[in-house]
């Protein structure tokens, strides 16, 4: 039975809120090449290089081979091109304690995964075993815009058949939660799963 009350929909990123990578492989050919840690993430996450693997304008491949064209000034080829397999490479696991209380969210109200991504997902998701986890995933891959454009809430509110004032959305970055809460959606700013014991505290009841 879907709970009526303050929430009727919950809207939840994946990457930081659900799923983590260990960047410890990246760390340590940074430190082989002589840069400092986070340069490889920081240059692959820029928007002018991220975005359109994000909007599935350019595959993976490509984006590796962009990752290694920025730092090709500061090591060689083929370092630079490790570091970008590295990073595109990179394990990941998903926090159980999030994904359980996700999976009470859903039994309560419809749970919508609102994620930029690639088009792996799918695959990704059945690699970690929650490809049930949520009703719909909105994936910026496949949908062709990437948060925080409006758009995007707007398909993710449409497959929960939620008005943004009755939906909770969780995304670990502020631009995002800003974006929502511009539709009237209320947001969470997650760093922890404690940030989520209040806002879902009628789990509780």
């Amino acid at each position: 039975m879907r709970r009526q009350g303050v929430f009727d929909a919950v809207l939840c990123d994946i990457d930081n809120v659900i799923r983590f990578y260990d960047s410890t492989h990246v760390a340590a050919l940074e430190r082989q090449a002589g840069l400092e840690e986070g340069t490889t993430a920081a240059l692959a996450f820029a928007p002018e290089v991220d975005l359109p693997l994000l909007c599935g304008e350019i595959t993976k491949r490509e984006w590796v081979d962009a990752i290694a064209a920025g730092l090709a000034a500061r090591v060689p080829q083929a370092q630079a091109r490790e570091l970008g397999l590295a990073l595109a490479q990179a394990p990941f696991t998903a926090d159980a304690a999030v994904v359980a209380l996700l999976r009470q969210v859903r039994a309560r109200m419809p749970l919508v995964l609102v994620t930029n991504a690639t088009v792996e997902l799918d695959a990704e998701l059945a690699e970690l075993g929650l490809t049930d986890l949520a009703d719909h995933v909105v994936n910026s891959a496949r949908v062709g815009v990437a948060k925080p454009d409006p758009r995007i809430y707007e398909i993710a509110t449409t497959a929960a058949g939620t008005p943004p004032e009755r939906c909770l959305f969780v995304d670990d970055r502020m631009e995002n939660i800003d974006a929502a809460a511009a539709l009237g959606m209320t947001g969470v700013h997650y760093r922890s799963p404690a940030d989520l014991h209040a806002p879902l505290s009628f789990l509780r009841a």
